[in-house]
């Protein structure tokens, strides 16, 4: 496989870059026609490639092999969390995040949100720019900021768990998540969940957790809970 990865998530039906990688292709790595390279759908296959038209608003490519890479783990893992004023703080989780391997990213809105609105577009950026960056095939899904009340109530096939801070009853993560399970875990904003939330989310079926003896920032909190369930599903 070339050590640079594109992403086209059209690529069997297409046969082209989008303009972005083209530009990517031709004006800064000055690829040329007859050069290799690789291209992934994010949908878990990498696709070895010849570069047939190399234009910098759309590279066409002709399609010599294809070559299946499984995500890595066989569970779902889905993160919705709080995201912080800091924008920066917000791409870092999603790019470790995408890293180390998740499934989907939910942005929430609390009762203490510190961000009303967020621009997906630009997490969903740093999650294409994490998969090529790691030479992975899979690309997580990141969905739209959702509110508290909504992603509680949706079905889930899996086990839940939120994470407060409140001088409530509750375990550390590793101890009540079972190997092999989906899984939703929800993480609050710096001034945590309100108890409220806590007590709506238990309601619904969420085993109160916590994930350090120390008090974790939000992106912080997420990532940790994310390697807990790689490493418990390793052992």
């Amino acid at each position: 496989m070339a050590d640079t990865l594109f992403y086209s998530p059209t690529i069997l039906q297409s046969c082209r870059l989008p303009e972005k990688e083209s530009q990517h292709c031709v004006k800064v790595l000055r690829m040329r026609e007859g050069d290799k390279l690789t291209v992934t759908d994010g949908k878990g296959f990498f696709y070895e490639c010849i570069l047939i038209q190399a234009n910098p608003k759309q590279c066409m490519v002709s399609i010599q092999n294809s070559i299946e890479k499984p995500k890595g783990w066989d569970y779902n893992l889905r993160v919705a969390f709080a995201p912080t004023k800091q924008m920066e703080r917000n791409e870092w989780f999603v790019e470790k995040a995408v890293e180390v391997g998740i499934d989907t990213v939910i942005p929430i809105l609390c009762h203490y949100s510190e961000r009303k609105d967020i621009k997906t577009e630009r997490l969903e950026k740093i999650a294409v720019s994490a998969m090529k960056q790691s030479q992975q095939a899979f690309l997580p899904e990141i969905e739209k900021l959702t509110g508290f009340k909504d992603i509680i109530s949706r079905p889930f096939n899996g086990k839940k768990f939120i994470a407060h801070c409140y001088d409530l009853p509750k375990e550390p993560l590793a101890q009540h998540y079972k190997k092999g399970k989906n899984v939703l875990i929800l993480i609050g904003p710096e001034g945590d969940f309100s108890q409220e939330e806590v007590e709506e989310a238990i309601a619904a079926g969420f085993e109160p957790v916590t994930l350090s003896e120390s008090r974790l920032r939000t992106e912080t909190a997420c990532l940790a809970a994310v390697q807990t369930i790689h490493v418990i599903n390793s052992l």
